[in-house]
């Protein structure tokens, strides 16, 4: 089985702390937006209470939009509920230190109620409760998350004054794979990557992409649960590194018209044995998946659009799909085809599917959650998997995926398998938060409104 030792154990800190280097101990969780979430701690109070008794965080922080307000329409948290606290436990498995932050660690943690049974909606209790169904047939999940950004050399508080508009992007042309386009950010690429495995993350490698500005920096996969943990972490930290250089970074899914901000998703399955799932026995089977590789491809595409939502969580996810974008616009499969959804990619124990669906803004937890669902759907209906697309997936006859968030979110609804799989707490849970997002941007007016509208209509 998947080894979680911890990057830094509850004994490695309480040193730490007696020799003056650890004096902060971060407890944080990913909210929906999926941004870390909680307290900075006395080190030596985190150990005395926090580390046994946990602590505690208002409800509400489940139950916002974006912006931190309060909304309406949440089952679990309401004024007519008092917006009262929930535990939060931290996971032992994930102690780690923060480099970018000096004398800091940070543990993960898990909500709960008072009573002790987890908050549902917590997207990393989703994910969990999507990992035992995999664990009650003897398999494991892993998962590697490859994230983007564009980087600027405005500050966040300069990119905020100028309304986001007028930013210098890092670099001034196309950098994709150029050794001398990342060479001109290695600076920041190499601290981002430096600090990461500081904090217990194994860094794989940067490279440059195709928008203005734009980056990856890749991690070896883990199982799924630790991949997440890393992702989020990963993502604040390397926005408050970028800060700390007087530069800004964003993920969001599509900053303008160029390439958006990708975040590709590969996920297979190891049993108790630690043997690979997709990976056929026989030489002989197609693209050399086993059965149930096939099945669970099969659950993708049976699924992928009514559970595009935790995909794609926001107004802005939607724009990314435009054909001729490398962001997938049919609800198709092939085999290492950059043009479909979904891309089977490696060969024997490597072998692995690749959901080229989530953006930048993707909450982590919800996406794979919703790849285990969706694969084992496919699994428990014996489903079966068409044909690869061989061509360009963008002309041809698939099924499309939602274009708005306003579609997703009604798929979403009165999806079956989403109820099923998750709930209908967390169905509603979400299907609220996509409701609120989208009040709020058919209320916005634009500048692009302002631009055509103003004089000349």
């Amino acid at each position: 089985m998947w080894d979680r030792t911890p990057p830094l154990s509850i004994e490695e800190l309480r040193g730490l702390i007696d020799l003056g280097e650890i004096d902060t101990v971060v407890l944080a969780f990913t909210d929906m937006q999926g941004r870390l979430q909680g307290k900075r701690f006395a080190a030596r109070f985190f150990l005395d209470e926090v580390w046994r008794n946990g602590s505690e965080g208002c409800d509400y922080l489940l139950a916002v939009d974006t912006d931190m307000n309060t909304v309406d329409g949440y089952a679990m948290s309401s004024w007519a509920r008092g917006y009262g606290d929930f535990a939060m436990r931290g996971d032992p498995d994930t102690l780690r230190r923060v480099p970018w932050h000096p004398g800091t660690a940070m543990i993960t943690a898990d909500l709960a109620w008072h009573d002790g049974s987890p908050v549902a909606p917590s997207p990393r209790q989703i994910l969990r409760r999507q990992l035992d169904r995999l664990a009650d047939r003897g398999w494991t999940g892993h998962a590697g998350t490859e994230l983007e950004f564009l980087l600027f050399r405005d500050s966040y508080e300069r990119a905020w004054d100028a309304g986001y508009r007028d930013l210098t992007p890092a670099n001034q042309y196309n950098v994709d794979y150029s050794v001398l386009g990342t060479g001109r950010v290695e600076p920041l690429l190499r601290r981002i990557r430096n600090e990461m495995a500081g904090a217990g993350l194994v860094v794989e490698s940067a490279k440059g992409e195709c928008n203005l500005g734009q980056h990856e920096i890749a991690f070896r996969y883990a199982d799924a649960l630790t991949t997440c943990d890393q992702h989020a972490v990963y993502k604040t930290g390397a926005k408050e590194i970028a800060a700390q250089e007087g530069v800004a970074l964003t993920f969001m899914a599509k900053y303008d018209e160029r390439e958006g901000n990708s975040c590709h998703i590969h996920f297979s399955l190891r049993d108790a044995e630690d043997r690979p799932v997709f990976a056929a026995a026989d030489a002989h089977e197609p693209h050399g998946m086993s059965p149930t590789m096939r099945q669970f491809l099969a659950g993708q595409l049976a699924t992928l659009r009514e559970l595009s939502l935790f995909h794609a969580p926001n107004i802005n996810s939607y724009k990314r799909f435009r054909a001729g974008s490398f962001a997938p616009t049919a609800v198709a499969w092939g085999v290492d085809n950059r043009t479909c959804a979904l891309r089977v990619v490696g060969r024997g124990p490597s072998l692995r599917m690749e959901n080229r669906l989530p953006g930048g803004d993707v909450n982590p937890y919800l996406a794979v959650a919703a790849m285990i669902a969706a694969g084992l759907h496919g699994v428990e209906q014996g489903l079966e998997l068409p044909e690869p697309c061989a061509g360009n997936a963008y002309t041809g006859d698939a099924q499309r995926v939602p274009a708005t968030l306003r579609d997703a979110a009604a798929l979403w609804r009165d999806s079956a398998v989403a109820r099923a799989a998750f709930g209908d707490e967390v169905v509603e849970h979400y299907h609220n938060m996509a409701r609120i997002e989208q009040d709020a941007y058919d209320g916005a007016v634009t500048d692009w409104e302002r631009f055509r509208s103003f004089e000349r209509l």
